[in-house]
C-alpha cells in the first residue's frame, strides 16, 4: 500500500473524484475546501469513503503531497511559507466561467503551472491530472484496468518524477513525462491534447504532432522559435 500521505485542496468534481481513486487505491487521503469540515464530511463520506475531510491548514501541515484541485485565479491564497518544501501537483486549468474572461495570470509564454511554481517557490511542482475530464477520470480507470490511459506530467525537479510516477500509477493512469514544467503549457485547454483520455502510444502519436497544430504554432510564435 503507497505510504504517502496525499492531501487534495479542492472538494468540488475534480477532488472529490481524485479522492474517490485515491483511496481506492490505498493512499492515505486528506481533503480540503474552503467549505467548514463539518459541512464538507459528510459529502465525503458519501462520495469518497475513506478520504479524512479536514481543514485547508490541516491538510497542507500533514500531507507529503498535495493536489491543487482549486480554481487557479486562487492560487494567491496559498501561503507559500506553509508549502515550502511540499510536493504540489497543479491541476488547475484557466476557465472563463470561474477565472475571469480575461486571462491576466498565464499566456503562452508563461504556462499556468510555472505562475504556480513562481508563486510556491519552496515547493516543488508538476502539471498533472489536469488534462483528462473529472467525468473520464474514474470512467477510464475502470474501463480498461489492462490498458491504462496516459496521465502525461511535467516539472523542472528531477527528484520528484518517480514519486509524480507512483502517485499516478497508483491512482490507475499510465505516467508520461513530458519534461520540464514549460511544457506543461502543451496539456492545458487550447491544445489537442486536452480533453484526452487515451492510451500512451496514441497519446505519444498526438504529442509528436502537436507543433502542427494551430495552437501549437501560436506556441511557436509566442515564444520565438524556443519550445
Amino acid at each position: 500500500m503507497p505510504d504517502l500521505t496525499i492531501g487534495i485542496l479542492g472538494a468540488g468534481k475534480l477532488g472529490s473524484t481524485l479522492a474517490r481513486l485515491g483511496t481506492q487505491a490505498g493512499f492515505k487521503l486528506l481533503i480540503a475546501s474552503r467549505r467548514p469540515v463539518d459541512q464538507l464530511q459528510w459529502v465525503i463520506d458519501t462520495l469518497a469513503p475513506g478520504a479524512v475531510t479536514t481543514t485547508a491548514d490541516a491538510l497542507v501541515a500533514q500531507a507529503d503531497v498535495i493536489i491543487l484541485a482549486i480554481p487557479l485565479s486562487h492560487y494567491r491564497d496559498l501561503d507559500p511559507q506553509a508549502f515550502a518544501g511540499k510536493i504540489v501537483l497543479d491541476a488547475t486549468n484557466y476557465w472563463v466561467e470561474v477565472d475571469g474572461t480575461v486571462n491576466e495570470i498565464s499566456d503562452l509564454t508563461h504556462s499556468s503551472s510555472e505562475v504556480i511554481q513562481d508563486w510556491l517557490a519552496q515547493s516543488k511542482v508538476a502539471k498533472a491530472f489536469n488534462h483528462m475530464g473529472y467525468h473520464d477520470l474514474e470512467i477510464e480507470v475502470d474501463r480498461k484496468p489492462t490498458l491504462p490511459r496516459a496521465m502525461a506530467f511535467a516539472t523542472d525537479h528531477d527528484d520528484i518524477r518517480p514519486v509524480v510516477t507512483q502517485i499516478l500509477s497508483g491512482f490507475g493512469f499510465a505516467p508520461l513525462d513530458l519534461g520540464p514544467l514549460r511544457f506543461g503549457l502543451l496539456l492545458e485547454p487550447g491544445s489537442p491534447l486536452f480533453g484526452e483520455a487515451i492510451p500512451t502510444t496514441e497519446f505519444r502519436e498526438k504529442l509528436a504532432k502537436i507543433y502542427d497544430s494551430t495552437f501549437g504554432q501560436k506556441i511557436i510564435a509566442a515564444r520565438g522559435n524556443k519550445l
